[in-house]
């Protein structure tokens, strides 16, 4: 089964690119486009989309996280900033090779997750994490610098992931009702989930309360990211969960 991982050196000039030149956009974008290749070829090998063990989450994570920094490199407050797209694609490409220690799991989709609703679960959760990850960035870079656009970045980059993780949330309730005849399990997953949920909804609040709250706002920006690390590996490597790995 081993003969359906493609070739290593795809994914591993995508680690290249992303780890040592994405400090210029296009070394970003040959690293994301070499880790998308490697993604689809895995895919049709399968038959199916490759999100299944740490493996292929792992890498999905990584090629997300510089899909939403390549889009977020273009906003007018970063659009010449090359620290973004090397501290970026630096992340993105060390995800990618953690992936590589793991053994990728070539086997068809189970039953229970041969579905639209889980596919899409997974997929637009990981484009939420990739966003928060990238508010952390922006949200130190304020701390360190007192650049206002970079927590301006934040709080862009905040609502479009709690936007994605809410639809997250509601097909994977739909997938839960299928897969499980009910919405919602009291499992650790679950409940990490709505607190990565509800803490990005309270750091979105917390801007309402003007410019004296700006430093808070940043610190519940890099807090966000070990919330959303907790809820993605934690849970699933550490705790009992149907989201285990």
């Amino acid at each position: 089964m081993d003969t359906l991982l493609p070739s290593s050196w795809i994914i591993s000039f995508s680690v290249i690119c992303l780890m040592a030149v994405s400090r210029w956009r296009a070394g970003l974008i040959a690293g994301l486009a070499a880790g998308m290749l490697y993604i689809i070829s895995r895919g049709l090998a399968l038959g199916r989309l490759p999100l299944l063990g740490p493996h292929d989450t792992l890498t999905f994570f990584g090629i997300s996280l510089a899909i939403m920094g390549l889009f977020v490199s273009y906003s007018p407050m970063l659009r010449g900033v090359r620290w973004f797209g090397a501290v970026v694609g630096a992340a993105a490409g060390a995800i990618v090779l953690v992936a590589l220690t793991f053994r990728p799991l070539n086997m068809p989709l189970p039953q229970i997750l041969d579905t639209l609703w889980f596919e899409l679960h997974v997929v637009v959760a990981f484009f939420g994490y990739a966003l928060f990850a990238i508010g952390g960035v922006v949200s130190a870079a304020y701390l360190l610098t007192g650049v206002r656009s970079y927590l301006d970045v934040y709080f862009k980059t905040a609502l479009v992931g709690w936007t994605f993780f809410s639809a997250s949330m509601i097909s994977g309730g739909i997938w839960g009702y299928y897969a499980w005849g009910t919405y919602w399990l009291w499992t650790p997953k679950e409940l990490w989930t709505s607190v990565l949920w509800l803490f990005y909804a309270m750091a979105l609040h917390v801007r309402l309360k003007g410019a004296r709250w700006d430093n808070l706002s940043a610190w519940l920006g890099i807090a966000g990211v070990f919330v959303m690390l907790f809820t993605y590996l934690g849970v699933s490597m550490l705790m009992k969960s149907s989201h285990s790995f």
